[in-house]
């Protein structure tokens, strides 16, 4: 009973049996009433009192001790009552039998309901992630399809397709994130292997922004998860393009830190604080209509599934730096 004290299980055990104890206060008074009635002895009085009252005492005291005990016994099912409700205390009376009755029959229903809900749930998750590999194979072809023209048009066309692809392939990860399965497979990766993949696919977003890139080549190696890394990276170099109207964003390695920095319009200092929340957009999102606030939640959300951390620093009208902390305790693989 590390977590109530004595006094407390004492206080509800005598509140719990006050009747009893009444009732053994109105018996030891009724035998003084007929005691005193006879005109006996004061000493057979008390005697006949200290005893009844020291039998009491001794009944109250083992009751407390058995029921201490048995309270011990269902704090600790109480703690995880899902794997040990099958230890429940042999019931002493009617009302705990039915008690526990109850307890099972809820255990049971709730038993079912999860069952169905991750039934369906797991159900969703394979409509979902097979329409979203689906959606990606006419997103590809159109791609193909464009990629022999060089016109104005057709360049608009291939950054709207690459939108979408990065929002279906956001939808994807969230959906991931959000299973009960593992998706992680943690190797020591090249970084700058792993940056290299985020640069060449934005490639094109920064030339057709007129945004120049400072690459230092990151010579560090990381314990991480390759893909998820990159999804990581590849949201900070979008957020970086994406509110960098001219200008430039450099990315380099300071430690086992991965800075991301651009000279952008910057984050107002209230919408700081806020900006790795779901669905937050922030007074640069609305201003920008095409902001879903699920790029910078999912990335923050990732990191803190790898063990990395992200942090951000921002002056409106100067621009954003990220931070990726890719710092993590090697483990030990005989």
């Amino acid at each position: 009973m590390e977590e109530e004290k004595w006094y407390q299980f004492l206080g509800a055990y005598l509140k719990q049996y006050r009747f009893y104890v009444l009732m053994c206060v109105v018996y030891i008074l009724v035998f003084w009433m007929v005691f005193c009635l006879y005109d006996l002895e004061a000493e057979a009085v008390l005697y006949a009192g200290g005893l009844s009252a020291l039998l009491t005492a001794g009944m109250l005291a083992a009751g407390a001790v058995a029921g201490a005990k048995r309270h011990r016994q269902r704090r600790r099912i109480l703690k995880n009552v899902g794997l040990l409700l099958d230890e429940l205390p042999e019931p002493r009376t009617l009302a705990e039998s039915d008690y526990q009755d109850m307890l099972r029959k809820l255990k049971a229903e709730y038993d079912t309901a999860l069952n169905q809900w991750q039934n369906e749930r797991r159900e969703s998750m394979d409509y979902y992630t097979t329409w979203v590999h689906q959606i990606k194979t006419p997103i590809s072809v159109m791609d193909m399809m464009l990629q022999g023209e060089d016109t104005e048009d057709s360049r608009r066309l291939r950054a709207e397709l690459f939108r979408i692809e990065q929002y279906v392939g956001m939808a994807l990860n969230w959906l991931r994130l959000g299973s009960d399965s593992s998706d992680f497979v943690f190797r020591e990766y090249e970084l700058d292997g792993i940056v290299r993949q985020a640069v060449r696919k934005y490639a094109p977003q920064f030339i057709q922004n007129k945004v120049r890139l400072h690459y230092e080549p990151a010579r560090i190696r990381v314990l991480t998860d390759e893909k998820w890394l990159l999804f990581i990276i590849e949201q900070l170099l979008s957020n970086a393009v994406k509110y960098t109207r001219e200008g430039s964003v450099s990315v380099s390695v300071e430690g086992e830190v991965l800075r991301i920095a651009d000279t952008g319009m910057g984050i107002a200092p209230e919408d700081v604080p806020r900006i790795f929340e779901k669905g937050f957009t922030g007074y640069n999102g609305r201003a920008d209509r095409k902001s879903t606030g699920l790029g910078l939640y999912l990335s923050r959300l990732t990191a803190d599934k790898l063990s990395h951390k992200i942090s951000v620093e921002s002056q409106p009208g100067q621009g954003t730096v990220f931070y990726l902390d890719l710092h993590r305790e090697k483990l030990e693989v005989e």
